[in-house]
This record gives structure tokens, C-alpha cells and sequence, in this order.
């Protein structure tokens, strides 16, 4: 009995040693487990692609295209204004040109004197070059820079020469026109039998507004029947009010 109660309590004794090596072992294992933290994920890819998309659209922005604006048709004394996107960019005449870099899209160019201006949409690329000219547009226009008339045409019927006389007013505002028309012919004196030479004389007045052009018929009346011959018909004065 004395040798079993020894041996029987150093067998207990390791019992409860291993168990607590084991005990201890595991709440090492529960307390790493519960204590773990995670960093959180960054999508770098995105982040990349934003920049990426972000630089491209930088530079798309402010890649340019070539525009040029000509008048080159048409001889004309002044310069015209040139509008882009309602913004005045410069002057234009029929010997200069203006040359632009435009920023790429669509965009508004216009030529204007005074009130009367004439427009054209354009498409501007990078490495492209666009050339509008507006010779043609203002070729009826502009053609005159200054308030104007001119005899368009005429005919005699009988007695009477009736001539188509047009008022111009390229200005900026409205004006009242006044205009004299001659025309010279040549008859046979009735008494004499002598080659004479008359005037015929009218006059015409109209109120034109700005940027506008409109036509009249002006009636002359030659003094004889028996007319031999007659000149074309003439402005003799022209008065702007």
C-alpha cells in the first residue's frame, strides 16, 4: 500500500499538469484569434482609372483646330468683324484673312458690318484646317458701304420712260432717302425742224431701315412725242436724311 498511494498521486499529479499546459495552450489560441485585425481594401484599379480618365479628358479639352475667315471674293474698303460663338475675335478684309485656333467642336462664325452680319456653322478637329469665306453671302449686301441707290433697269412705253431705281442702306439705323433721276433726249423741233435736246426730270423718296435695300419705279415724262433718241437714264443727286 505505501508504494501504490505514491505512485498513484505522482500519476495525478501529471494528470492535472498536462491538463493545465492544455487549457493554457488554448486560450492563447482564442485570445490571437479574437485580437486579429484586417486592413481595409483599396481598389487601386479604379483609382488608376479615374486618373487616367481624368488626364484623357484634360487633354481632350484643349486640343485645337485651324480656322480660317475670308471676304476674298469681293473688293470692299473696310474691314468686317468677325464673330465667334457671339464673341467679336477680330477683323477681316477682301486682301487679309483672320486666321484662328478654335478649340474642337461646332461652333457659330459670323461677318458683320454694322447691322448686317452673315453666318456659318463650322466643325473644327485637331490637325484640321477649315476655311470659310463669305465673298458670296456678302457679295449682295455689303457690296456697298455706304448708304446708296442705283437704277436697277428702265423702259419707254409711249410718251413715258419708267425706271426701277433701288435704295440701299447698309447703316446701322433707319434713313429717309431722297433721289433725283435724268434722263436726256433729243426731237424735231415742230416750227424749226431743228434737232432739239430736253431733260426729263423726277424724284422719288423713301424711308429705308437698317440693313435693308427696297425698289421703286420712277415715271419720267419727255415733253415732245416725236422723240429721236435718249440717253440712259442717270442718279443726279442722292440726299440721306
Amino acid at each position: 500500500m505505501k508504494l501504490i498511494v505514491p505512485f498513484a498521486l505522482f500519476m495525478v499529479v501529471g494528470f492535472i499538469l498536462a491538463a493545465g499546459c492544455v487549457a493554457q495552450k488554448n486560450n492563447g489560441t482564442v485570445n490571437a484569434t479574437t485580437t486579429t485585425t484586417f486592413a481595409p481594401i483599396t481598389n487601386t484599379s479604379d483609382t488608376g482609372l479615374n486618373k487616367t480618365k481624368n488626364a484623357t479628358t484634360n487633354i481632350t479639352s484643349v486640343l485645337k483646330g485651324s480656322l480660317k475667315v475670308s471676304i476674298s471674293g469681293i473688293s470692299y474698303p473696310e474691314n468686317l468683324s468677325v464673330v465667334l460663338d457671339n464673341e467679336t475675335v477680330g477683323m477681316v478684309n477682301s486682301t487679309t484673312p483672320l486666321y484662328l485656333m478654335v478649340s474642337e467642336g461646332n461652333h457659330t462664325v459670323m461677318v458683320c458690318k454694322s447691322s448686317v452680319c452673315k453666318q456659318e456653322n463650322v466643325t473644327t478637329r485637331f490637325g484640321r484646317y477649315v476655311t470659310v469665306d463669305f465673298s458670296e453671302q456678302l457679295q449682295k449686301d455689303v457690296e456697298f458701304p455706304n448708304p446708296t441707290t442705283r437704277i436697277l433697269k428702265y423702259y419707254k412705253n409711249g410718251n413715258v420712260i419708267s425706271v426701277n431705281v433701288e435704295f440701299i442702306n447698309p447703316s446701322s439705323k433707319d434713313i429717309l432717302m431722297s433721289v433725283v433721276v435724268s434722263c436726256r433726249y433729243s426731237y424735231i423741233d415742230d416750227r424749226t425742224l431743228i434737232k432739239m435736246e430736253d431733260t426729263s426730270i423726277g424724284m422719288s423718296r423713301q424711308n429705308v431701315n437698317a440693313g435693308q435695300r427696297i425698289t421703286e419705279w420712277l415715271d419720267l415724262y419727255f415733253a415732245r412725242s416725236n422723240i429721236l433718241s435718249y440717253d440712259s437714264p442717270v442718279i443726279e443727286e442722292l440726299e440721306v436724311i
